[in-house]
């Protein structure tokens, strides 16, 4: 019995730590800390975001967001909904939604893009980190890029 609750207690509070996993992931995009952005990431993670890149391992992870969002930061927001998580042992998969609200022209929020991520993830030193995060665009973006 006291096993089967300290295991059901475990899983929430994997759950629970790869759902904060997520919001971190939008936050610190959106801040624009790439190195606690990428810091999310397994030592040997992979980001793989279609026509903006891919890059492996924490430091290609934080130049390549660094680049991609250069001038940019603080003009767009993540809003991060419906995980869905399938948790096995130390390992996890997942998928996320992810929406894009940015300024527009006038300074009113106006919806850019919206989206999915699918997730290999690890627990790596006692925490979730992102093993393979892949970016899938499902409306794609209205930003203009200047």
């Amino acid at each position: 019995m006291a096993d089967e609750l300290q295991e059901r207690v475990r899983r929430l509070e994997d759950i629970l730590e790869i759902q904060q996993l997520f919001v971190d992931y939008g936050h610190h995009l959106d801040a624009g800390d790439f190195e606690a952005y990428a810091a999310l990431f397994a030592s040997d993670g992979e980001v793989l975001l279609g026509p903006l890149g891919r890059a492996r391992g924490r430091e290609q992870i934080r130049a390549l967001m660094e680049k991609t969002l250069d001038g940019a930061v603080g003009q767009s927001f993540h809003v991060i909904s419906n995980p869905i998580i399938a948790l096995a042992g130390d390992t996890a998969s997942s998928e996320v939604m992810w929406t894009v609200v940015r300024r527009d022209e006038n300074g009113l929020p106006a919806l850019s893009m919206v989206g999915r991520h699918r997730d290999e993830l690890v627990r790596e030193d006692g925490r979730w980190r992102f093993l393979k995060r892949r970016g899938l665009v499902d409306i794609p973006s209205a930003m203009r890029r200047g």
